[in-house]
């Protein structure tokens, strides 16, 4: 439970942090992306190609994370 207070308080912080900024400095103009990863087939999207390609590389770091823990977690059951 304490975790997922956590969570929502960094979610919020986030976007406080980037209203200021974008208060601040009176330019509007922001870039999302996302990716779905469906077995071994990526699914990316964005509004801009930079952002899709900085999602898809997040998500290749954290999916090489994922598994460089999965082998290790194995390898210290033995």
């Amino acid at each position: 439970m304490e975790l997922i207070l956590l969570g929502l308080l960094l979610i919020f912080l986030g976007m406080l942090i980037l209203a200021l900024s974008l208060w601040r400095t009176g330019e509007g103009r922001a870039e999302a992306g996302g990716v779905v990863i469906v077995g071994p087939i990526p699914i990316v999207f964005g509004t801009s190609q930079r952002a899709a390609v900085a999602v898809m590389a997040l998500a290749i770091i954290l999916t090489v994370l994922t598994l460089v823990l999965f082998l290790l977690g194995l390898a210290l059951a033995r």
